[in-house]
């Protein structure tokens, strides 16, 4: 079972925090990829999860969904063996493939909270902490003053 922060450790305050605005989509993405960016980005932009900065790594998820999906397409159309010309039954080579795109897909959504329990270990900026430290500071600069 998972549980929040077991180890009572101190979390990051002085974390870098990148402009919370999802980077364009790239050309070069396959047309699978580019659905799936447009299907994610902007919510996890509005979570304040997904920035400019991470165009590269969320590029490598869309990517990897992309090619898992068509390897599990021709599975689906196709089935996962295939008797071969000497008579045996041999696997095709898309179970391998969607595999490892699957598991590289899995890691990408660790990183971006695409799994249930990725999201429960994630800790986003609301708006009321904002607010919360701004007036925080105020008080403590009034009170100084």
């Amino acid at each position: 079972m998972l549980e929040g922060n077991p180890g009572k450790r101190s979390l990051n305050t002085g974390e870098p925090k990148p402009e919370k605005k999802a980077p364009r989509c790239p050309a070069w993405l396959e047309d699978e990829a580019k659905k799936e960016w447009k299907r994610m980005a902007k919510q996890l932009e509005h979570l304040g999860i997904l920035t400019e900065i991470d165009m590269a790594a969320f590029a490598g998820y869309c990517q990897a969904y992309a090619r898992w999906k068509e390897a599990e397409e021709f599975i689906t159309q196709h089935g996962t063996i295939v008797k071969t010309p000497s008579g045996y039954w041999q696997q095709v080579p898309q179970v391998s493939i969607a595999q490892t795109y699957l598991k590289i897909m899995n890691k990408f959504c660790e990183q971006f909270g695409l799994t249930p329990s990725a999201r429960s270990r994630i800790v986003t900026d609301s708006g009321e902490d904002k607010q919360n430290d701004e007036m925080e500071l105020l008080l403590v600069k009034g009170g100084a003053g």
